[in-house]
């Protein structure tokens, strides 16, 4: 059995780790919060842009735009996107685990697949393996999302534009409430209609069924096409904050229960220990009087 004071020492460092489990967790409920109120209000504005986008290129044609153009099966980039810190439960790992099993089932007849990964723990991971690691940039902040999914969005269009890939998937933690995220996986290029909740199937009469364009369908298809592919990584990008900071409020939660729960049983062996040395030395002393006596 340990010392008294072994158990003493180890109490007291669970009580310290336990404070800075709290403490990181009251600031990721607050960080936590802060993500919430961007992501919502990116949502609506992203699910527009899709809406238009995805009508739109159900009936111009796949030659109406080169981010269009659906090419065979050859090579891939997904845009990997995960976080610069741990202690966030299985956050990454699912992300990982992902990627993992669409490159080995999804992606087994592809020629060649690259990684654009965003968080320093996706690049630690596939760095180590022999994996084509084409960017690796840190984790999206709420000051850096938007300029980060801009410039990873250009990539994606230079690469798929030029034929370096012919499709372009992404991979992130989706934030669906403070206990439960889902990992998604969504292609961006090429562009692809996209059913959104709520849509009827042929609001517009039929697939021959075409819009008039202002000023012209070339200058719009332009403008809107990239600014969709930026839209849905900043999306990625927004989800995947909060996410993280959920997965990371809800770890620090388990842990600070977890470390409560050990030092009530370190508590509890410290003083049976104590007892029993108690009782050893009242042993002790009343053999010794009666040796005394004797």
């Amino acid at each position: 059995m340990p010392s008294l004071k072994a158990i003493r020492n180890r109490i007291t460092s669970v009580k310290n780790t336990r404070k800075i489990t709290r403490a990181m967790k009251l600031v990721s409920t607050a960080k936590l919060r802060r993500a919430q109120e961007a992501l919502i209000s990116a949502r609506p504005y992203a699910a527009a842009i899709t809406k238009v986008v995805s009508e739109l290129s159900a009936v111009a044609g796949t030659d109406a735009h080169p981010l269009f153009a659906d090419r065979p099966l050859g090579k891939v980039a997904i845009v990997v996107v995960t976080s610069d810190r741990g202690q966030a439960g299985a956050f990454n790992a699912n992300v990982i685990k992902t990627v993992e099993r669409f490159i080995a089932s999804d992606l087994a007849d592809a020629s060649e697949v690259s990684l654009r990964i965003i968080g320093r723990k996706g690049n630690q991971y596939f760095s180590r393996r022999r994996t084509k690691v084409a960017s690796f940039d840190g984790a999206p902040t709420g000051a850096t999302a938007l300029d980060l999914a801009r410039e990873t969005a250009n990539r994606a269009i230079e690469d798929f534009t030029s034929g370096k890939v012919d499709r372009v998937y992404v991979v992130y933690n989706e934030f669906k409430s403070a206990i439960s995220q889902i990992t998604r996986t969504k292609q961006i290029l090429p562009v692809v209609p996209e059913k959104l909740p709520g849509d009827k199937a042929d609001k517009h009469g039929g697939e021959d069924t075409d819009f008039l364009y202002e000023p012209s369908k070339e200058v719009l298809l332009g403008r809107l096409v990239p600014l969709y592919v930026q839209i849905q990584l900043y999306r990625a990008a927004l989800e995947s904050i909060a996410a993280f900071f959920a997965a990371q409020m809800t770890a620090m939660e388990n842990a600070t229960k977890n470390a409560g729960e050990m030092i009530a049983k370190l508590t509890l062996s410290y003083n049976r220990a104590r007892q029993a040395s108690i009782t050893k030395e009242l042993l002790e002393i009343i053999g010794g009087a009666e040796a005394l006596k004797g």
